[in-house]
């Protein structure tokens, strides 16, 4: 697909007024916020990467695009384009990691019941909470919670910051290694994830793919908080109290909410991935 140059200057135009606008509304450098920060700081997203409008793959630029000078592109009879070559000699072995990831998750069986007591695990007989907030419940109002229930995390990169009294506690001992095999559609870390997954694809992603993952990671931040041990109410966020069986029944709609969200999203990664990856590279 050839691009004229009003066309990519006005998605590209397009793109940065979007960014701009959630920057403005969730990204403040110099002060602190306990939910939002997460997007910035546990995914090392600079807002100049979300400001930055790629064309994704197989998407040629006519004219002087400015996209010539970024890393992984290259100038054509046709115009300007991603080097996809260039790009997999440097990371083709993450690119193909997350290809194997997405498809796996995107087929494992689909849990709907955890409950989003990984954060719960997270604060389980601890004094050194990872968040600056108070606990909704207290300290030994929060390990009661946790002892009433079976944990069921599937995600690695939450189960790491369990207490070491919590980790016995979880269904499954997750390793990074096994993370394919376990990470599942329904997960709210996995889809708060795309939003990594898209970054770390750089210019493979159209930008505005790129954007709605941030979104989705957004509304997936904020039942996560929600739902969390911590009282994030003087932010200005509700309470889904998982404790109670009305709480449990509003995390899992909007779990499912997400999740269906999600699914487009993760199909459409997987699709600029292989469309990417020459067809010897594609099997894994």
């Amino acid at each position: 697909m050839i691009l004229q140059p009003k066309t990519w200057q006005t998605r590209m135009t397009m793109h940065e007024e979007a960014a701009n606008e959630y920057l403005a509304r969730y990204r403040h450098p110099g002060s602190y916020h306990p939910v939002y920060d997460f997007l910035f700081e546990y995914y090392p997203v600079r807002p100049s990467h979300l400001r930055r409008w790629h064309p994704g793959v197989g998407v040629t630029l006519a004219g002087e695009a400015p996209h010539v000078e970024w890393n992984y592109y290259h100038r054509t009879d046709e115009g300007v384009t991603v080097d996809t070559e260039a790009f997999l000699a440097r990371r083709g072995s993450t690119v193909r990691y997350i290809l194997n990831l997405l498809e796996k998750t995107t087929h494992n069986p689909t849990q709907f019941d955890c409950f989003g007591l990984h954060e719960w695990a997270m604060v389980y007989h601890t004094d050194s909470p990872r968040h600056d907030l108070p606990l909704r419940l207290g300290a030994e109002g929060t390990n009661e919670v946790v002892d009433r229930h079976r944990i069921k995390c599937t995600h690695y990169d939450a189960f790491r910051f369990f207490t070491e009294p919590a980790r016995p506690l979880n269904l499954t001992v997750l390793t990074r290694e096994g993370q394919p095999e376990n990470d599942q559609a329904g997960c709210v870390h996995a889809t708060m994830d795309l939003y990594k997954w898209a970054w770390k694809l750089g210019p493979l992603v159209p930008g505005e793919l790129f954007l709605d993952t941030f979104r989705l990671a957004v509304a997936a931040r904020t039942l996560d908080m929600e739902a969390s041990p911590y009282d994030c109410r003087e932010w200005g966020f509700g309470v889904v109290p998982i404790e109670t069986a009305e709480g449990k029944s509003e995390y899992v709609r909007r779990q499912r909410a997400l999740a269906d969200a999600a699914e487009p999203l993760r199909a459409r990664l997987v699709s600029q991935i292989r469309a990417a990856l020459p067809a010897t590279m594609r099997n894994h």
